[in-house]
């Protein structure tokens, strides 16, 4: 039986819950460390959290293709694949969360960002998810909500693993950062993501952040930043570098992305493109290539358009 993925804005238990299952995979080793992971440094377990910003970061530094690649397309990101390679992403933390929270019916929950964006600049600040009993607010480090570091106890949330100016992959010890509204002062709104919504087809050449489409315009490029980058942009801090999965609103955004590409697709029908016949300079964003990953077996995005026996949302009105 489907699971159902709730609105955090107006579901606190599932916020809450949300936030206990996040901080007990950051305090989960199950064995690898950093030296598995090439991280440089002194060999370290790394938790089941900070795994999927590994992974997060080793897909973004995976440029499709290798070489002759101007627009810097990656494994998961400025092109066809960026939806459903985050919507594997998300349901592999989704299972996780299920096991350590011994519930098979938890739903990840989704940040309707494009609700808080109705408001004012100062409204938008204001979110409940902001507050200390949601996720905490703006800081370096943040002193509100569940996710604050405390050096004197070894399980409170601790950022141990980020990138250097480089994007590489480097050890560090501490607290969590935001600059709400500092990079962008406002949140995409309604109207962005009613756009989006409409926009056809999925995708198109040149495959990259030029083409016309839902994903393209879904991804934020065009008259950027806009919709998903604009998220990460407004909130700054750990969400600006390639390990941005080490704020967990880093999942409440994409499961928001996952929720408009399940209403386009419900509008338009389960429709991805390149085919399996493209060129070879597409291998990883063709319909059944397999999808980056070191934390789960690989799948493809054929397997992931239709995943309704799995999850549905509560509303896709977006």
């Amino acid at each position: 039986m489907a699971i159902t993925r709730p609105n955090a804005l107006t579901n606190a238990s599932a916020l809450t819950k949300y936030c206990d299952g996040v901080k007990k995979l950051k305090n989960e080793f199950t064995g690898p460390t950093t030296s598995d992971l090439g991280v440089p440094g002194p060999s370290q377990q790394v938790s089941t959290y900070d795994l999927f910003v590994v992974w997060h970061v080793h897909a973004m530094m995976t440029p499709t293709p290798a070489q002759n690649n101007p627009e810097q397309r990656n494994a998961a990101h400025r092109g066809p694949v960026f939806p459903a390679w985050h919507r594997f992403m998300l349901r592999q933390l989704e299972l996780n969360l299920q096991r350590v929270l011994g519930d098979t019916s938890f739903g990840l929950p989704y940040w309707d960002w494009a609700a808080d964006g109705e408001g004012s600049a100062q409204e938008q600040l204001k979110s409940n998810l902001w507050k200390p009993e949601g996720i905490g607010g703006s800081g370096d480090p943040i002193t509100t909500g569940p996710f604050v570091f405390d050096s004197s106890d070894p399980s409170s949330f601790c950022v141990r693993i980020d990138t250097d100016s480089n994007g590489d992959l480097q050890q560090v010890k501490r607290g969590l950062a935001r600059t709400l509204s500092q990079g962008i002062h406002t949140l995409p709104n309604k109207t962005d993501t009613a756009n989006a919504l409409n926009a056809l087809p999925y995708d198109a050449s040149p495959w990259t952040v030029s083409s016309p489409g839902f994903r393209n315009q879904v991804e934020g490029w065009p008259n950027g930043p806009a919709l998903h980058n604009r998220v990460h942009v407004w909130i700054g801090g750990d969400m600006s570098p390639a390990s941005s999965p080490n704020d967990p609103v880093f999942f409440l955004n994409h499961c928001n992305v996952d929720r408009i590409w399940e209403a386009w697709m419900q509008k338009h029908g389960r429709l991805y493109l390149p085919a399996a016949n493209a060129p070879a300079k597409l291998k990883g964003h063709r319909i059944n290539d397999k999808l980056a990953s070191f934390v789960s077996p690989p799948t493809t995005p054929a397997d992931v358009l239709d995943v309704s026996a799995q999850y549905v949302y509560d509303s896709l009105s977006v």
